[in-house]
C-alpha cells in the first residue's frame, strides 16, 4: 500500500500548544469555537442555515385576447395596406364623381333659384295680354271611325 505524506498528529488537552490562542476580535466572520464530540475545543467555520431558495418561477399561459390581438394584427394590418392601395386606384374616379357631384349641386341650386323666377315671368306676361280661348269639336262614327273636328278661335 502506501504511505501519507506527511504524519497526521493530534494534540491531547493536557499539551500545551505554541499558539497561545486569539483574542475574540481576531477571530474572522464566520469562524466560531466550537466542541468536537470527543471533548476537544477547536476554531472552525460553521455552516450558517442556506438561505431560502427563490421560488421557481412558474410559467403562465398566455391569456385568450393576447393571442387574439395577436393574431388579427397581421390581418388588420394588411386590411388597411389593401384599402389604401384601392383608393390609390380608385382617387381619379373618386375625383370625377366628386366633380359630378359638384355640378348637380350648382345644376339643383340654379334650378331652386331660376324656376320660380321663370315661372313668375311666365306669369307677369300671361296677366299682361289677356287669355286666349281655343274650342274644339270633334266627332266620330264607330269604334274604328275617322275622327273630324274644327277648332274655332275666336
Amino acid at each position: 500500500m502506501h504511505e501519507p505524506a506527511y504524519q497526521i498528529t493530534t494534540l491531547t488537552p493536557q499539551q500545551p500548544t505554541s499558539n497561545p490562542g486569539l483574542l475574540p476580535t481576531e477571530i474572522p466572520p464566520g469562524v466560531q469555537m466550537v466542541t468536537l464530540p470527543g471533548g476537544a475545543r477547536t476554531l472552525a467555520y460553521t455552516a450558517q442555515p442556506a438561505p431560502p431558495a427563490p421560488p421557481v418561477p412558474v410559467a403562465q399561459p398566455i391569456p385568450t385576447w393576447a393571442k387574439t390581438t395577436a393574431l388579427l394584427t397581421p390581418t388588420i394590418g394588411g386590411g388597411i395596406a389593401a384599402a389604401g392601395i384601392g383608393l390609390s386606384y380608385a382617387a381619379p374616379g373618386l375625383i370625377a364623381m366628386t366633380d359630378a357631384l359638384w355640378a348637380a349641386v350648382a345644376l339643383i341650386a340654379a334650378a331652386a333659384i331660376g324656376v320660380p323666377m321663370l315661372l313668375r315671368i311666365g306669369r307677369a306676361t300671361a296677366a299682361g295680354r289677356g287669355s286666349t280661348h281655343i274650342t274644339q269639336n270633334i266627332t266620330a262614327s264607330g269604334m274604328f271611325g275617322k275622327a273630324n273636328g274644327t277648332i274655332s278661335n275666336p
